[in-house]
């Protein structure tokens, strides 16, 4: 699909996934450096249920994906994302770090992105 056939709903829908991704993944930027880090991040920090909490908000995301059409594949890439990051950012010092730099919902909305032909400036108009 490209930008013109997209209705102005799933316009808004990809919007608020974008919103979601940043806030989870990169909402946060160590001043004089390029590093960002999310909320997914600081709830990993909660032992036991951050990780599991960080999922959960990362499911919303890919429920919007298949809500708005995306293929099963890439709705199974999306999951394995989330999985992947689920289980290690659950290991001890290592999982913090991991979470860090990983970044899920980054890479899930830029798979849904490429599914429609869109870029980030197709969402800023």
């Amino acid at each position: 699909m490209k930008t013109q056939t997209l209705s102005i709903e799933h316009m808004a829908r990809l919007r608020r996934m974008r919103g979601l991704a940043r806030l989870m993944d990169t909402a946060l930027r160590i001043p004089g450096t390029r590093f960002a880090f999310g909320a997914d991040s600081v709830i990993g920090l909660i032992p036991g249920v951050g990780d599991l909490a960080a999922a959960a908000a990362s499911l919303i995301i890919i429920n919007e994906a298949r809500r708005l059409g995306v293929p099963n594949g890439k709705l199974v890439k999306m999951l394995v994302n989330v999985g992947f990051d689920t289980v290690c950012g659950s290991v001890p010092l290592f999982g913090d770090v991991f979470d860090a730099y990983f970044k899920s919902n980054r890479r899930n909305l830029r798979l849904v992105m490429e599914h429609f032909g869109l870029d980030h400036a197709d969402l800023d108009r």
